[in-house]
This record gives C-alpha cells, sequence and structure tokens, in this order.
C-alpha cells in the first residue's frame, strides 16, 4: 500500500513501485498506519492529497496524512515514532511553529519540514532556530520536495548513527528478519549490526573490514536484505579471484565479436546486478592496475562494453569487505586512496571471535543441530565447551564451524566431548592446566592493571588502530585516547 488519509489507501502504479529502491520505505498490505515513518499535517485537504501523491510516486510508502494538527500531536504524545513531519505554517487549530516545538519537545529525533504559501526570509529563519530542517514555500516542486525528504532522512540516519556510537546501551535491531543469520549475544557486535542496519537505508557504499572467517559476507548479505534493493540481485565477487585479462569483460560485459572467440553477448556483473548490491569481497587483492577502471563505476555508475562505444549507466550498492589493512597498503602504494575514500563510505569492522568470547556456546549448538541428524542427542559435553571457550580461533566462526563438524564425525552419534576435539585445542588445554590452578600465595592484580593490560592487547592486535579498538572494546574513541595517553602509548 502506498499512503492514508483518514483510513483510506491508495495503491501505487508500476511505475512508482520501480521507484522504491531508492528509499527504505517498504510496506505490506495490511499494515496499520502505526510506525509510519513520515507524517504530513496541513489543515488544507486537497493538498494534503497532493503532497500525499507526490511522496507515494517518490517511492515513500509509509505516510500517515494528518489535516488535524491536535490529532498529529496525540499520535506522537502516545509514541508513535517518525522520522520526518512536513507540516503547514498556518493552521487554525494550530500555529506550525508552535507545532514544530510540540514534535521537537516530545520527539527530537523527528526531522521537521515547514511547508509555507509565504515565502519570507525571517519566518524561514525562525523555523530553523526552532529546529526545522528546512523550509519550502507552496507550491512545492516534486524534485524539490524529493532533495529537501533526501537530505532530511539522510541527515537523521547520520545522527542516529553518531548516537549509537557514542551510546553505552545495547541497541535493539528493527530489521531482526534481515540479520538473523548472525547469531550472536555480543553487545559488540550487536551494535554493529544496528549501525549496518541503519547504513542499509542508503544507497552509499558501505566497506567491512574484519579477519578471515568473521563473516563479512554474511554481513553484506543482511545489509542488502535490509535496504530497499532486497528484491533485487545480490552478487558476491571474490576480488582474489579476478582474472586481470578477463577483468572488464566479466564486469562490463561484451557484445559479439569483441574479441577472439566471443561467438555471443555477454553480460556483466554490474548489468547482471542492476537495482541491486555487489558485493566485491577481498578488495584489498584486486590488482593496482585494476582500481582505477573500478573506481569510475563507483564514481558515476557509467561504464562502456567491449565492443561498444556507448556508455551506460548502472544503478547499483556496493559493498566491499577486505581483511587487509587498507591504511597500510595505501601507504605502500599497493592500495589507491581515492578508490579507499569511495568504497568507505560507512565502515563496519568485525571483531574476532576470540573478542566475542560469549558467542561460542551459541555458535557451537547452532552447529551442532545442523550437522547431528539425531535432535535428541545431547550436543556437548561441559568439559569440550570449556576447551572451545579457551581457544583463540586465528580461524574466527569459520575455523569453529569446521571443527564442530569434525567432532560430530567423530562422534558418531553420541554427544561431543573432548577427545573428539582436534589435537592443538586438547594441547592447548593441557598447557594451561596448570597455570590455571588458584594459588591463595599469588597477588591479586589492581581492576585498573587489567584493563590497562586488555586494552593495550587488543590495541597492538589491531594494528594500533584507535577507531577498531574503539568499537572492539565498545568505549568512545576520546575515551581511549585519554587511557592510551595515561598508559604512555599512542
Amino acid at each position: 500500500m502506498a499512503w492514508s488519509l483518514f483510513g483510506t489507501w491508495v495503491r501505487p502504479t508500476r511505475n512508482q513501485q520501480d521507484r522504491r529502491h531508492r528509499h527504505k520505505v517498504m510496506a505490506s498490505a495490511g499494515e496499520d498506519i502505526v510506525n509510519n515513518h513520515i507524517i504530513v499535517v496541513d489543515d488544507d485537504r486537497d493538498y494534503l492529497l497532493i503532497l500525499g501523491k507526490k511522496l507515494s510516486n517518490l517511492g515513500y510508502d509509509r505516510v500517515c496524512l494528518e489535516d488535524n494538527p491536535d490529532h498529529a500531536v496525540s499520535l506522537i504524545n502516545s509514541g508513535q515514532e517518525f522520522d520526518l513531519a512536513l507540516i503547514d505554517m498556518t493552521m487554525p487549530e494550530m500555529d506550525g511553529m508552535e507545532l514544530l516545538g510540540l514534535i521537537k519537545n516530545t520527539s527530537p529525533r523527528t526531522e521537521c519540514i515547514m511547508v509555507t504559501a509565504l515565502d519570507q526570509a525571517s519566518t524561514a529563519v525562525d523555523c530553523l532556530k526552532k529546529g526545522a530542517y528546512d523550509y519550502l514555500v507552496k507550491p512545492v516542486a516534486a524534485d524539490v520536495l524529493d532533495l529537501s525528504v533526501g537530505r532530511a532522512l539522510e541527515r537523521k540516519r547520520l545522527l542516529d548513527i553518531l548516537e549509537l556510537e557514542k551510546g553505552g546501551g545495547v541497541p535493539e535491531l528493527s530489521d531482526e528478519k534481515a540479520f538473523a543469520p548472525i547469531i550472536t549475544q555480543s553487545p559488540v557486535l550487536i551494535r554493529v549490526l544496528k549501525e549496518a542496519e541503519l547504513h542499509a537505508a542508503s544507497d552509499m557504499p558501505v566497506l567491512i573490514t574484519g579477519e578471515s572467517g568473521t563473516g563479512k559476507e554474511l554481513l553484506a548479505r543482511a545489509i542488502h536484505a535490509a535496504s530497499p534493493r532486497a528484491t533485487y540481485a545480490f552478487t558476491p565477487i571474490n576480488m582474489a579471484s579476478v582474472n586481470p585479462g578477463l577483468f572488464e569483460a566479466e564486469f562490463f560485459g561484451h557484445t559479439r565479436g569483441a574479441f577472439t572467440g566471443a561467438s555471443s553477448e555477454r553480460v556483466g556483473y554490474l548489468q547482471h546486478t542492476h537495482k541491486g548490491t555487489l558485493f566485491l569481497d577481498e578488495i584489498g587483492d584486486l590488482p593496482l592496475e585494476l582500481q582505477g577502471k573500478l573506481l569510475r563505476v563507483l564514481q558515476n555508475g557509467e561504464f562502456t562494453r567491449l565492443g561498444s562505444s556507448r556508455s551506460q549507466t548502472v544503478d547499483l550498492r556496493f559493498i566491499a569487505a577486505t581483511n587487509e589493512n587498507l591504511d597500510r597498503m595505501i601507504l605502500k602504494r599497493a592500495f589507491r586512496k581515492d578508490l579507499y575514500y569511495r568504497i568507505r563510505g560507512g565502515w563496519l569492522h568485525l571483531p574476532a571471535l576470540r573478542e566475542r568470547s560469549e558467542d561460542i556456546p551459541l555458535l557451537s549448538h547452532k552447529f551442532l543441530s545442523k550437522y547431528f541428524d539425531d535432535p535428541g542427542v545431547p550436543g556437548i559435553e561441559q568439559e569440550a565447551l570449556h576447551l572451545l571457550l579457551k581457544y583463540e580461533y586465528p580461524g574466527n566462526v569459520r575455523e569453529l564451524k569446521s571443527i564442530i563438524q569434525s567432532a560430530v564425525n567423530l562422534a558418531r552419534g553420541h554427544a561431543v566431548s573432548a577427545m573428539h576435539l582436534p589435537r592443538h585445542i586438547l594441547q592447548q588445554g593441557s598447557r594451561s592446566t596448570g597455570s590455571e590452578r588458584p594459588d591463595i600465595n599469588t597477588a591479586i592484580s589492581p581492576l585498573a592493571e587489567i584493563e590497562k593490560s586488555h586494552i593495550l592487547k587488543t590495541y597492538r592486535r589491531l594494528q594500533r588502530n584507535k577507531s577498531r579498538t574503539a568499537k572492539a572494546l565498545g568505549i568512545g574513541l576520546n575515551t581511549l585516547r585519554r587511557k592510551l595517553e595515561q598508559y604512555g602509548t599512542r
């Protein structure tokens, strides 16, 4: 359904439906106006319908139209959240400036755009001072409305990300289904997933970093599933396996006879993924000479098929991933700086499994349920789980999955015990047994020393990258800098 006026729904045209990929505005056919994202308040019902129609044509489905400002206030006071409010300036029941103040006091995270028939600079300034994002003059052209609404929602998204980084609590995901394949109870990873969900609403490129096996492609698929492009193609490409000689043919496609042996046309990755998401895995392994060819597509979406002189445009969302330190590669001139800044629109760092050990039991039982034929068989003995919790997992989640699969094969229908685990995990357990025995004569380290040791260890493990370290530890960047200064480390 499209938008609602006094309980009446209007179905969008096929052309309107095709434009939905530009905005995160999906709604189900039976959905009520509760939890709609945009509210439009104007006492002129005819103009209210016009604005609603324009928003629907722009692809915004979840729009609540209100001709009574008092009712709009009651909706917000009742706890309904709106990302954006379009407010008429002159209404008999309540002045638009008054409504703006009430919305900002009750729901400060709602962006507001004022709409008026009077083009007065002093009024526009007053609106902006009171918290409005923009000031539009009737009649509002569709392109002006599109630009203003898009920028306001983008501003809200960026502010939500900043608030997430500053906050200390564990956020809740709005689209749990999209992120359901990622099993976690780690507060650090949940915050990463929430930030990923916020990035999913936009078209900006996203760079995912993390060690091998941390689930970078899984996160990329979740971003795609939570985005307006979810109904279109998700195309993963391992950049390390791209043949330099066939790069253009594979990415851009070619016409018949473009080169020897090309007896038919080929649709490249770009055209195949039109309106969808192209996932560039291990982008740090892309040869330097190919990075410039990829950059142009990222900049303006243009490419030319081999054998053709006609430039084509493609609409794509790019997500890149790497386990390499791209900053270090740039210094070594192994990675283009302009490409780096182009792909790093949003940056998400996945923590290693050893940094979220609370997820090891969850993941172990998930993999056990996958590989055990009989769901009634007890999964894993406590001793075996204890050994798994102490292991560092250089291969991360992928390695844990392989360990569990091997152990299930050896257990042959019985519960997994310590004897079914790989030798290096058992040896690790025997080496640490003596050191873990409690000794009443051993001095107890102060909490501050333990904290210092943990922070410095994480900082060194992440190649002294302050941003990644702060994210991994779940603390603010300024807090990390202050502590590093206290420790005499930079």
